[in-house]
């Protein structure tokens, strides 16, 4: 569910857990997914081949970062988004009260041209069992 949506800097956010979109082919070299990768996460630069609904972990400088695989590079690829980002979002575990950082998936400019329904992403935050604040920029 969603508790509220901000802006500001998600790195610098009190969220122990943050939430992102990658693709399946695997390059996430731009946009969110390039920022945690030049930051924190290097090898997420190339990580092969991923099936929709996946989610990759890893946590350094007191954060979890979710990397889910919610979308293609073809075109048409983000069809199945709204469903593997709400799953993917239920599999993280939070403590009691523990809200999750979640980068507005599909509103920047790769997203919206390769169709992504920004309408239903949020509709499928507010589905998932876990509190998201939601960052746009």
């Amino acid at each position: 569910m969603i508790k509220k949506q901000a802006q500001g800097d998600i790195f610098k956010s009190e969220h122990q857990h943050v939430a992102f979109a990658v693709n399946t082919e695997g390059v996430n070299d731009a946009g969110f997914a390039g920022l945690v990768a030049r930051r924190h996460w290097p090898d997420l630069v190339l990580t092969g081949p991923q099936t929709i609904g996946a989610v990759l972990r890893k946590s350094k400088a007191g954060k979890t970062y979710h990397a889910i695989v919610c979308h293609s590079l073809s075109a048409g690829g983000w069809k199945e988004a709204p469903k593997a980002i709400q799953n993917g979002l239920d599999t993280i575990e939070t403590k009691d009260g523990e809200t999750i950082g979640v980068v507005l998936m599909g509103a920047g400019p790769i997203g919206l041209m390769q169709g992504a329904d920004v309408n239903a992403i949020l509709e499928a935050m507010r589905a998932s069992k876990n509190e998201v604040t939601v960052y746009s920029l």
